[in-house]
């Protein structure tokens, strides 16, 4: 079937040295698909991401595998993880302001479709912050509740304007001029 191959091919190009945050490796993946547990070894692969940077070309085989089996959300991870590939990463623990002070009174969802306002320490000419817009996407959950917290990724509308973005430096998330939420960046990776 077209997902075996697909799941092969992406497989034959990750390096053995490659680790998910628990500890799975492509040779984990490669038994998954011995034993057709196609979705389990689809997994292993999208998380591997110590250990080396995976090529859009890469993402672009677990995309469609993850379509071939109907699977939305690791296809819309995939998708998230391409354009990660191509501009760099961008990851902050966020806070959100409960809604007592201002905060949102729903809830953040989690994958990507959240497009706020980010300071980032720029200013206009007038002296004013100057607001640019990023994708959000919340890992390991699929809402962000209102004053809660959480890692967050950020996907920005232009990458270049965020070029002098450092881990430890603090951001804030506003929904028009209100700041709705806080948070410090705490890595950025650029692109292969």
């Amino acid at each position: 079937m077209d997902v075996v191959r697909l799941l092969t091919e992406a497989a034959d190009l990750v390096p053995a040295t490659a680790v998910t945050e628990a500890g799975g490796t492509v040779a984990d993946a490669r038994e998954y698909l011995e034993y057709n547990e196609w979705e389990v070894a689809l997994d292993v692969l999208a998380d591997l991401d110590e250990g080396w940077q995976p090529t859009p070309q890469w993402w672009d085989l677990l995309i469609e595998a993850a379509d071939l089996m109907w699977l939305t959300g690791t296809a819309t991870w995939c998708r998230w993880a391409r354009w990660e590939s191509i501009h760099g990463v961008i990851r902050a623990e966020l806070w959100l302001l409960p809604p007592s002070e201002g905060g949102r009174t729903a809830a953040v969802p989690g994958n990507g479709v959240l497009r706020p306002l980010w300071d980032v320490g720029q200013r206009t000419a007038a002296g004013h912050p100057d607001l640019r817009v990023a994708r959000m996407w919340v890992e390991y959950v699929p809402e962000l509740a209102p004053g809660a917290s959480s890692t967050i990724r950020l996907a920005p509308l232009v990458p270049s304007g965020w070029r002098g973005v450092q881990p430890g430096q603090p951001i804030t998330m506003h929904e028009g001029v209100p700041v709705v939420g806080t948070g410090t960046v705490i890595e950025v990776r650029t692109p292969v």
